[in-house]
């Protein structure tokens, strides 16, 4: 049996859930609940960005679930772990995020949990995203992945006692063992 095609508006018209659910190219995805692990770090790294975000006046942070809508036309809807969204760009946040974040953020688990990584960085890139970090807990390392003319521009790990160099956010002094608890 072939599962059911839905529009974005089909989507985003259903009742909600707390699982993490995407649609992909008119197709739903749907996973598990994450891990306590996960969430968090999660958590972590939400505190850590709200802090920043709030002190510095650069924009607003939003932990998943939360719609992000890339492609209204194709059905590309996902849900990244965290999500930034610069000030000079508040406008793109409605009931969800309608067009691509300055930054998205994917804490990496043991098991994929929907779709590919190598997957979801070429819809971030494709889609205007200027930014993801794949975040590895155990590692405690936090790897930047820049974007720029629909491709991946740049990959650099940081190590738990290395500073971050964001370009979304560069004032961020932080590490990813300060961030991350053990």
């Amino acid at each position: 049996m072939t599962a059911p095609r839905f529009t974005t508006d089909d989507y985003l018209g259903k009742p909600p859930t707390r699982l993490p659910q995407e649609l992909i190219f008119g197709y739903v995805r749907d996973a598990p609940a994450p891990s306590w692990w996960h969430q968090d770090v999660v958590g972590d790294l939400y505190v850590c960005l709200r802090r920043h975000l709030e002190i510095t006046g650069v924009g607003r942070v939003c932990m998943s679930p939360v719609d992000v809508v890339l492609d209204q036309e194709s059905g590309l809807v996902v849900q990244p772990d965290l999500v930034v969204v610069r000030r000079e760009r508040q406008h793109i946040i409605r009931q969800r995020v309608c067009g691509a974040p300055d930054l998205v953020i994917e804490v990496l688990s043991p098991d994929v949990r929907i779709g590919s990584l190598e997957e979801r960085l070429s819809w971030f890139a494709r889609y205007g995203i200027r930014e993801c970090w794949l975040v590895r807990r155990v590692a405690r390392e936090i790897e930047i992945v820049d974007f720029a003319d629909g491709a991946i521009a740049s990959r650099q790990r940081i190590g738990p006692d290395d500073r971050m160099q964001s370009c979304v956010l560069p004032d961020l002094n932080a590490t990813p063992g300060s961030i991350i608890s053990s």
